[in-house]
């Protein structure tokens, strides 16, 4: 390993926050197979195989994160969770962010087509990292890698789930608890084409439980249903409220 070659291990871990008792596994996750071909005679290795390896260590340890996190689910619940995280794209942002591109080791055409910049390239380069880690010292520092830079993933994750549509929430209320599946009907369209108003009522049998407007037929479904889970709590709260019975109006909206 040349002089300029441990700089780079050593700016890697800097960055990361982790050290590699094996440098030279470092440097391989930093080799792309284009620098190799240029470079043969110098038996180094490219950073494919640790590429392979990282892919089931990070899927490993973001699912555990994920398994702690959310007790209640099941594999199917988890499985799209753990995909919205550990993907092309966000492995390459949390590759972007630690500047993993510029201590690359490319060839000169790769260098000079924007490989430091390319999304597979760098996702492909943030497992091979995380494959020597774990290569080195084991799970426990790979796990604490994921809590410092896949935190903000992990969260965004959490507020998705917290911020999940009113419309499933309300399905999920009334079909626990009145084993019936709430209907949606536009009552009004109002506005020239390029403004309209929509006017929508949520129903829960033949009883309308809330009325919204909205820019589109979604956001005003939305927003009725979002009026109904107010009135649901209110009515938990005080089953002696009333609600007006529902009063005519036009072709219920098809499901969805």
């Amino acid at each position: 390993m040349t002089g300029q070659q441990a700089e780079r291990v050593k700016t890697l871990e800097a960055r990361l926050g982790a050290s590699f008792p094996r440098p030279e596994l470092a440097l391989t996750a930093l080799t792309h197979k284009s620098w190799i071909n240029e470079h043969r005679s110098e038996g180094a290795q490219d950073n494919e195989r640790l590429e392979f390896l990282g892919d089931a260590v990070i899927n490993l340890a973001v699912g555990h994160r994920l398994m702690e996190r959310f007790p209640q689910m099941k594999e199917g619940e988890l499985t799209p969770l753990r995909a919205r995280i550990v993907n092309e794209e966000g492995l390459s942002r949390i590759a972007r962010r630690l500047g993993l591109g510029e201590l690359l080791l490319l060839g000169r055409g790769e260098e000079l087509s924007g490989g430091r910049d390319k999304h597979s390239l760098l996702a492909n380069a943030l497992e091979a990292v995380f494959a020597a880690v774990y290569l080195g010292e084991g799970l426990g520092p790979v796990m604490a890698l994921v809590d410092r830079h896949f935190a903000e993933a992990l969260e965004g994750v959490a507020q998705a789930l917290s911020r999940q549509d009113y419309k499933t929430k309300l399905q999920e209320s009334a079909q626990e608890r009145l084993k019936l599946t709430p209907r949606y009907r536009t009552v009004s369209e109002t506005g020239p084409d390029h403004e309209k108003i929509f006017e929508v009522q949520v129903l829960l049998g033949e009883e309308v439980y809330a009325t919204a407007t909205g820019r589109s037929k979604k956001d005003a479904e939305q927003m009725a249903a979002r009026t109904a889970l107010d009135e649901w709590h209110k009515r938990i709260e005080k089953p002696e409220a009333v609600i007006s019975p529902a009063s005519p109006s036009p072709k219920e909206d098809p499901p969805g």
